[in-house]
């Protein structure tokens, strides 16, 4: 016997369809947009230029903050651009851990209703290691998407670090990026002083410092690129 699919139907005598019948609907695949997502990744230098003149951004769909920028800065993008802003925080931002939402939809931290640095809308994407490959791992198993990006605010260990001890990468990003197989890691931190950005790669990830404002093409499983308005940082 075939197997077969129940109809709803408020009939007490509906009969099952077999499974190849042509009035059975099919479930539908878990899926998602794979479309190219222009971002504009910003860290550590406020161009103001940008704020004053936005039209080489103006396209972009989403900004994603690696640290070491004013909130205040980041808000004024929000608004000027009218689109979502990730972020993370640098070493010289202000102490942005322990706030959680509500069931009510009520910012709390530490139990008490508090009100976040960041701007309003915002998302802080400041979570712990062992927490993002969690994270990571159930929406894998939920609905089959992987991790496109990888936001922080140092670099790994050997992969775009600076030569003094502040600007040393870190090497837990080697068995985080590891597990998550991100296409790519997106940093601050190091400043290039208005030299283009070396390329680096751990495995398949590619490995972006974004010190200044990048407007990057990304495509989900599949990578990363410069946009034609290419790179920027602030003088």
């Amino acid at each position: 016997m075939p197997p077969v699919a129940c109809r709803a139907s408020s009939q007490l005598d509906a009969k099952p369809y077999p499974a190849d019948h042509p009035a059975r609907r099919p479930t539908p695949a878990a899926t998602y947009d794979r479309s190219v997502v222009l971002v504009l990744a910003v860290s550590d230098e406020v161009d103001d230029a940008l704020l004053a003149d936005p039209h080489a951004v103006r396209a972009a769909e989403l900004i994603v903050a690696c640290g070491d920028l004013p909130f205040e800065y980041l808000g004024r993008l929000m608004n000027v651009l009218n689109v979502p802003l990730v972020f993370v925080p640098g070493n010289h931002d202000p102490d942005v851990s322990g706030y959680h939402t509500s069931r009510a939809g009520l910012p709390l931290r530490a139990g008490l209703p508090a009100t976040p640095p960041w701007p309003e809308g915002a998302i802080s994407a400041e979570r712990r290691a062992r927490s993002v490959a969690r994270r990571a791992r159930w929406r894998r198993f939920r609905d089959g998407r992987g991790v496109d990006v990888l936001l922080t605010h140092a670099p790994p260990a050997g992969a775009g670090e600076g030569e003094d001890p502040p600007h040393h990468g870190f090497r837990a990003l080697h068995r985080l990026t590891a597990r998550l197989q991100p296409a790519v890691l997106l940093h601050g931190h190091v400043h290039p002083h208005g030299l283009p950005p070396g390329g680096h790669q751990l495995g398949r990830t590619v490995v972006r410092n974004v010190v200044g404002r990048h407007l990057l093409e990304i495509e989900p499983c599949a990578g990363v690129q410069n946009s034609p308005n290419g790179y920027s940082h602030a003088r």
